[in-house]
């Protein structure tokens, strides 16, 4: 697969920053369609308000209700780091606000599959629930919320996944993505959907004199961000103004010690500084060890470490999630082995796929989603990797690239032939199905030529997108701190990414497959500035090249109390 690098367009005149705005601010912001300094204010009154979300009003009304009441509630969340932040988070808020009881269940992917299915209302009615609350998941679970529904139960789905041509018949749906919901924000996670409602229903409590009444103090919020910060960076979302003040709230609260100590304990297991933490460090960090758990065993794991107020406990359970993705990772590197050499065949028998679908029967049904998107990354191709399923079904998921909604494709082949795909949903960029293993085959087909339909032969080919050179007066630990003030960086809201060409000055490896460089600008062959690229090609660097091109991002390294400017290299070509 070859790189090219594509520098963003920017035109300083559209811009209305002041006049201390340094420059290479400008044109980062500009880059990403930001025109003055507001969008920087990560303020919690700059959140957009929740009265235009469609239903919370209703779902509040019941929730008050169900309190006043002492009504049980359960919780039913999704088997990720943003269902598990979620269901901690309800569970936390509600029974901070006086609800008696709050339990949370979570299928179990292997046993039940995605969201509220009649089976698991069949396991929640064991919990004597008088209310159900979904976190995450429900937007699409038509038979699950009439089974609750049938028992008795009252149901509020919240969510933030793309629904179906059909909602559930949900006494209330909390769901920015839902028909005529104005709520303008629609890139909250699931996390960030739950965060609103109780935001709200802690309001409509005090209005009615509830905690008085009860002698509660009523919850600060607020304490609950590093939840959000936590579910919103690991599930990818894109990073709005919303989502950004929400994380950017979260993580200076982790980062002043104040977060759950199941937070502290997973980044204390990874060696990670807590108070240097970044969007990166949930991403590769923190959201992998809480999946770890959903992947190979029970999130429940997960959800236990983020509930504990107890450090010890917090300390073992993080210890057991870290184990379990040292597993997680063993089990991906076997099977990307096999998925590389399956690819490896089909070149040499001719040209690939422009979609992929992979299938192995021993593939563990966990770790596919980790597959799909490490096959994505490599052949800039969307990928769908299936593992065996239950009944004669195959179970996929799904990773997309720039330029072709994922779901959509799913829903583009449905449409022609409804026989093949028994279920699926997602996002643009994910998304899960199941299907006859039969009809794999012809999914395949299928798949290819929706694929061929929306895509062009230059998307197949991967594209760095670079916010341009540096002068030589940029290279300077000022410019990378001054970086940082646009944080938090994430999903549409890609961090600064610079290219240019370098005297390359000294390189060797380091660790296994990491090239350590010394480059310095060809105008300042004085400057020498450190570089490093993460799992080169062994059998290609070193190398005798006296020149190099390379895209980066500027980095602040500290190592013994000691801080200094490197260039983190995601592209590297010799000149």
């Amino acid at each position: 697969m070859t790189t090219r690098i594509q520098r963003r367009p920017v035109d300083f005149s559209t811009g209305r920053f002041t006049s201390e705005t340094p420059q290479i601010l400008q044109r980062v912001l500009l880059g990403r369609g930001i025109v003055s300094e507001e969008a920087l204010d990560h303020s919690l009154v700059k959140l957009q308000k929740p009265q235009l979300m469609r239903g919370l009003e209703t779902a509040v009304a019941l929730l008050v209700e169900a309190i006043r009441a002492q009504q049980k509630i359960l919780i039913v969340g999704d088997f990720d780091a943003d269902g598990a932040t979620s269901s901690t988070l309800a569970v936390l808020a509600l029974g901070a606000m006086g609800a008696p009881g709050v339990d949370f269940l979570v299928p179990n992917r292997f046993d039940f599959g995605y969201g509220l299915t009649p089976e698991i209302v069949e396991v929640a009615k064991g919990c004597g629930p008088d209310v159900l609350i979904t976190v995450d998941n429900g937007i699409s679970s038509i038979d699950g919320v009439t089974a609750a529904k049938t028992a008795g139960m009252t149901v509020v789905v919240t969510d933030h996944h793309l629904p179906g041509s059909e909602l559930p018949d949900a006494d209330a749906i909390v769901n920015p993505n839902q028909p005529n919901c104005d709520f303008p924000s629609k890139n909250l996670a699931g996390v960030g959907v739950i965060f609103y409602l109780l935001s709200r229903l802690r309001s409509a409590l005090l209005e009615c004199g509830w905690f008085e009444q009860s002698g509660i103090s009523p919850p600060n919020m607020a304490e609950y961000l590093d939840l959000v910060a936590l579910g919103t960076v690991a599930d990818l979302v894109p990073l709005d103004h919303n989502n950004r003040i929400l994380v950017h709230q979260g993580i200076a609260r982790i980062r002043s010690g104040r977060c759950r100590p199941g937070i502290s304990a997973l980044l204390e297991v990874a060696g990670r500084d807590q108070r240097r933490l970044s969007t990166t460090d949930i991403g590769f960090i923190l959201g992998p060890r809480i999946n770890a758990a959903g992947r190979l065993d029970d999130i429940g794991t997960g959800i236990r470490c983020l509930l504990t107020r107890d450090p010890g406990e917090a300390r073992e359970l993080a210890g057991e999630l870290d184990m379990l993705n040292r597993d997680r990772k063993a089990i991906e590197q076997g099977m990307q082995r096999e998925a590389l050499a399956a690819l490896e065949t089909l070149s040499l028998e001719g040209e690939i796929p422009w979609g992929l679908c992979l299938y192995d029967a021993n593939w563990h049904q966990g770790v596919v989603g980790i597959l799909a998107s490490r096959i994505k990354e490599k052949f800039h191709r969307p990928v769908i990797a299936f593992a065996e399923g239950d009944n004669g079904l195959v179970k996929g998921s799904a990773r997309s690239i720039p330029g072709l909604h994922i779901r959509d494709a799913l829903s583009d082949v449905a449409a022609a032939n409804p026989e093949l795909i028994s279920k699926y949903g997602g996002h643009a960029m994910a998304a899960g199905l199941s299907l006859p293993a039969q009809h794999l085959d012809a999914f395949r087909a299928e798949f290819e030529r929706v694929v061929r339909s929306r895509l062009d032969e230059n998307q197949l080919q991967a594209v760095i997108d670079s916010d341009g050179e540096l002068e030589v007066q940029d290279y300077t630990l000022h410019t990378a701190t001054l970086l940082r003030t646009c944080a938090p960086w994430g999903q549409a809201f890609p961090e600064p990414i610079f290219d240019g060409e370098f005297l390359l000055l000294q390189q060797r490896i380091v660790g296994e497959r990491h090239l350590k460089m010394v480059v310095a600008p060809p105008q300042a062959p004085q400057l020498a500035l450190d570089a490093i690229a993460f799992n080169v090609d062994t059998d290609q660097w070193p190398q005798a090249a006296e020149k190099v091109r390379l895209a980066f991002k500027l980095d602040v390294n500290e190592f013994r109390g000691r801080e200094s400017l490197q260039l983190m290299v995601s592209l590297l070509e010799a000149v």
